[in-house]
């Protein structure tokens, strides 16, 4: 029997084709998107052919167990290019005629148990402040060989019950370009800053026993970056380690940075441990971050960090 793409959308079997050049099921990740059951008890798949589509995809909180599966990572890109402070076509809902930081994403991921892969999420904004690419809220999400693209804030991992895994990401950006409250583990990714300034700025509450992970990455720049700290507290308590990782020659002997406030030294959880690499010497670290003794580091596991969630099954 024949059945039309959004009764497919309700099949435990579904496979929906995005194609732009109107040969799949539907030619918009949207429309793909909205034709899902909502609050799905499976999973659904929805296939992206190369393309460049050119939208402001939001997954809401109702759409959930969404798999977004891209043709080819490099060719599959999702582009937008809001900031804060560029001006509504018309005011929103709440009578504003700007984008904000929060509002200006690419892609926002509000639903859970998201997964994406080999995809591209693209601020094409260029360097003009906060422009974010990927706005994660949901929890249990997956990210997996995907290419996060922008300058300012290109990955707000937003809030505080949040749990997401990157594996084998490219991430790149200049300030705070990966930042938010949530519990995130980034495995083998390359993290490129593109010129001098803060990779993190995690915003941790002191509720949560860990915020942002990076283990097995690669930190990279462009020639003119020489002088980046790898983080600086969004929030008193931001939490972020890096293990066994890389760290290339634009990492400051410092490491990183107080945001101007004497006060979230005595709070900020920074630490770091096994990496190597021309920016990984920590004898000039500043004293209130920590080289983690080898017991403390292999305490950190994906169970410590999200509990009752593996990411790997």
């Amino acid at each position: 029997m024949f059945l039309t793409a959004s009764l497919r959308a309700q099949d435990p079997r579904a496979r929906l084709v995005v194609a732009a050049d109107g040969t799949g099921d539907y030619k918009t990740i949207q429309e793909a998107v909205n034709a899902v059951r909502d609050f799905t008890l499976f999973r659904v798949t929805i296939f992206i052919r190369k393309g460049i589509y050119h939208e402001k995809l939001c997954i809401p909180s109702w759409k959930c167990t969404i798999t977004l599966q891209g043709e080819d990572r490099d060719s599959t890109v999702i582009t937008n290019a809001d900031y804060s402070g560029k001006v509504y076509p018309g005011k929103d809902a709440s009578g504003r005629d700007k984008f904000g930081t929060f509002t200006s994403y690419t892609v926002l991921v509000a639903g859970d148990d998201i997964i994406a892969e080999n995809l591209t999420f693209e601020n094409a904004a260029g360097p003009v402040g906060q422009a974010v690419a990927l706005h994660v809220e949901g929890d249990r999400c997956r990210f997996r060989n995907c290419r996060l693209l922008g300058n300012q804030d290109t990955l707000y991992a937003g809030k505080e019950d949040s749990r997401q895994y990157y594996q084998d990401c490219y991430i790149e950006g200049t300030t705070d370009f990966i930042f938010g409250a949530a519990t995130v583990w980034f495995e083998g990714c390359t993290i490129h800053s593109k010129r001098d300034s803060y990779i993190t700025a995690a915003s941790t509450t002191q509720r949560q026993p860990y915020g942002f992970v990076f283990n097995h990455c690669k930190l990279t720049a462009d020639s003119v970056a020489k002088k980046v700290f790898l983080g600086r507290p969004w929030r008193p308590y931001a939490a972020t380690v890096f293990m066994n990782s890389i760290l290339g020659p634009q990492i400051l002997a410092q490491g990183w940075h107080n945001w101007d406030k004497k006060e979230n030294e005595l709070t900020a959880r920074y630490a770091e441990y096994h990496n190597t690499g021309a920016g990984a010497t920590h004898d000039k670290r500043v004293a209130w971050s920590r080289q983690l003794p080898a017991q403390s580091a292999k305490d950190i596991t994906l169970t410590k960090v999200f509990g009752n969630w593996d990411p790997l099954k």
